[in-house]
């Protein structure tokens, strides 16, 4: 059957492929205006046909963050995949060396322990497989703290079967370890401090090759400091009504919005839908600094219109005054942030040219 818009079921993400294109032209021309390598993170669309668009467009290789996401990627095609996540465990450090017998695989590490288990599983294979040392430039989560970075990457680079190749970081939009809107200063921050760290440790003897940062927000400003090598932004692929509020892109940049249908009007200021957190994803949630978003989403021709609550199969609305919508009408909402929302969801539905069709999310729901 030939699918329309009037024939998707709700809830549904309809992606504009048009404005993908776009996006991915952008940012591909970004990072060769300024003469960086473009890794993509496929954490936001966890497709490979997206993944093969963007390589097409000039990306180096394409980032994950898990080893079941690295195996999906290289089925369909993708030949040079970094895993920007600490691999501790050799059941997965197995799975990483068998896909390293076939594709460039580069691994991320942030401790000697996750270091000495890539060390004895590449050796016992006979390879040699490339790393990077994770940097923690102030997001205060994963990565090696800088003041501690030369001597544990001289304790890496001394082990058998590893190449430290290169340093890399995540930060997105933090200034001084405290969330910003000024991207400018996030990004030319985190670039300033990973090549700074890269001088440090080849005066340590240690030779670094790339100097890796993210992420979408940041990317334009990073890639300004002389020295970085690399960009690994993911949600500029569809953008987001985070990235919007941040000041990262326009309304016009949305290419993802999640479909739901009117299944109830219990008050003219109220109404719900039949998308909850089953289709919503919830870690940004609605109030917080720096961004004091209102609501779950943006709601599409009802600026006004607040998703102010939800549970797993209602999503909960209120407007400021009579809204005028029924039972049975349909909305879109670009929710706060994409990337989970996209992992919520078995398939996607892509509009080319007014033609849409079912697109599977192959890499979703990839927890190892």
């Amino acid at each position: 059957m030939k699918l329309t818009r009037e024939s998707l079921e709700t809830p549904c993400i309809l992606i504009d492929e048009n404005i993908v294109q776009r996006n991915i032209d952008h940012m591909a021309d970004c990072a060769a205006r300024n003469q960086v390598k473009l890794r993509p993170h496929i954490k936001t669309h966890k497709i490979p046909e997206f993944a093969l668009k963007q390589l097409a467009q000039g990306a180096e290789g394409i980032t994950v963050a898990k080893v079941g996401e690295a195996e999906i990627m290289a089925e369909h095609g993708i030949d040079d995949i970094f895993i920007a996540y600490p691999v501790v465990t050799p059941a997965k450090i197995k799975r990483i060396i068998a896909l390293a017998h076939k594709k460039r695989m580069i691994v991320g590490v942030e401790s000697i322990e996750g270091a000495r288990n890539l060390s004895k599983e590449a050796t016992a294979a006979g390879i040699i497989l490339p790393v990077r040392l994770e940097i923690d430039t102030g997001l205060a989560r994963t990565g090696a703290a800088p003041d501690k970075a030369v001597d544990l990457a001289q304790q890496i680079a001394a082990l058998p079967g590893l190449d430290l190749s290169g340093i890399f970081t995540f930060k997105g939009a933090v200034f001084k370890g405290a969330g910003t809107l000024d991207l400018a200063a996030a990004g030319l921050e985190e670039g300033t401090i990973m090549v700074e760290m890269a001088e440090k440790l080849r005066a340590a003897g240690i030779s670094i090759r790339d100097v890796s940062v993210g992420s979408t927000p940041t990317a334009p400003y990073a890639t300004a400091v002389e020295g970085v090598t690399e960009i690994r932004p993911g949600t500029y692929i569809f953008y987001d009504r985070m990235l919007a509020v941040m000041g990262a892109c326009s309304e016009e940049d949305w290419a993802a919005k999640v479909l739901v249908t009117v299944v109830s009007v219990p008050a003219a200021d109220r109404l719900v839908v039949d998308g909850g957190s089953k289709t919503f994803a919830t870690d940004v949630q609605p109030g917080q600094h720096p961004l004091h978003l209102k609501g779950f989403g943006e709601i599409i021709g009802h600026p006004d219109a607040v998703f102010e609550k939800m549970n797993e199969e209602h999503g909960m609305i209120r407007t400021s005054g009579p809204h005028g919508l029924h039972v049975g009408d349909v909305l879109e909402i670009v929710p706060n942030h994409i990337c989970p929302t996209v992992n919520l969801h078995n398939e996607v539905y892509v509009s080319t040219a007014g033609v849409i069709r079912a697109v599977p999310v192959l890499a979703r729901g990839k927890l190892a």
